[in-house]
């Protein structure tokens, strides 16, 4: 089995052993294998192409082909230890649905996403008037699955709006290395993470309020 890039094991991480986990958008599969072969999870995965479902399941994996925004609301409440969503966020079409299905469904949430503020992107939106093709939008404008290009204040918005709290957060840099910084550093502010990190995990679970 090849070694997880960072950001996979950095998530892989935050997996505790021997728990019940949901890998949503679980593409070929590498992560969900990892967690199961190494951490003893009971792992089980849903993902929207035929040929990422087909791989994983030529690994050996319990994965099945379905679409975060329509297949989540399906899975019964507090079924799952930890559910993962994967550099998928911003590609669903309904991310508070989305996120608030996951914090129904599992005990704990890990999200990493690409960051649309980073600062090489406003740059060039900025210097050549037209959408950037940056490993955060590796696309033209017109073929991006990126449906909502959201910063990473943007999603601390959105943890809030689904009443939950940020527990654990870890930035990516431009060779998708991992640094944990306090979650409460991630502000709108002009200069901090929202500009200088090109993408970031978060670890959440629902607030107090919510039980």
């Amino acid at each position: 089995m090849s070694e997880l890039r960072p950001e996979l094991a950095a998530i892989a991480g935050m997996i505790r052993p021997g728990t019940r986990v949901l890998d949503v958008g679980c593409g070929d599969g590498a992560l969900l294998e990892h967690l199961v072969r190494n951490k003893g999870v009971d792992g089980r995965g849903i993902e929207l192409l035929q040929q990422n479902v087909n791989a994983c399941v030529a690994r050996g994996l319990s994965v099945v082909q379905g679409d975060a925004d329509t297949d989540l609301g399906e899975y019964p409440a507090g079924v799952f230890d930890a559910v993962i969503l994967s550099q998928t966020i911003q590609a669903t079409e309904k991310p508070l649905k989305v996120l608030k299905d996951m914090l129904r469904i599992g005990r704990r949430v890990a999200v990493s996403l690409p960051n649309f503020g980073y600062w090489k992107v406003r740059t060039s939106l900025l210097i050549h008037g037209r959408m950037p093709r940056t490993r955060t939008l590796d696309y033209h404008w017109y073929d991006t699955p990126n449906i909502h290009l959201c910063t990473l204040a943007d999603f601390v918005g959105l943890t809030r709006e689904a009443g939950a709290i940020i527990s654990e957060a870890h930035l990516l840099d431009v060779a998708g290395r991992t640094t944990r910084i306090r979650p409460e550093t991630m502000t709108s502010g002009f200069f901090g993470p929202n500009l200088t990190a090109p993408g970031a995990i978060f670890l959440i679970k629902q607030g107090q309020a919510q039980g």
